[in-house]
């Protein structure tokens, strides 16, 4: 009963394969990726967890950028507001 194991070999993956290998996933679905990449599933998962904090950051700029937007138009109303006002109050001098 002598099994014989396989040697792991533990790989270092560069930042661009990882990306790569994320969006191959997303596109194919995991399982399909993790058999044509020769990875397990669990990478992929795992990766998805690490980056998608990442996304997060970038989710909390993109709301802070909404948010003062939404102050700039709603100060830009305000001012034509006024100029309307204003443009009404000398049309009715001039006449």
């Amino acid at each position: 009963m002598s099994e014989q194991r396989t040697k792991r070999i533990n790989r270092q993956h560069t930042e661009t394969y990882r990306r790569e290998a994320l969006a191959l996933s997303a596109r194919i679905g995991v399982a399909k990726a993790a058999r044509q990449l020769g990875l397990v599933e669990s990478l992929i998962y795992s990766g998805r967890k690490k980056y998608s904090t990442t996304n997060e950051d970038q989710g909390d700029d993109l709301v802070k950028e909404n948010q003062r937007l939404k102050r700039l138009l709603g100060q830009k109303e305000e001012e034509l507001a006024i100029v309307k006002k204003a443009a009404t109050y000398f049309a009715k001098q001039l006449m």
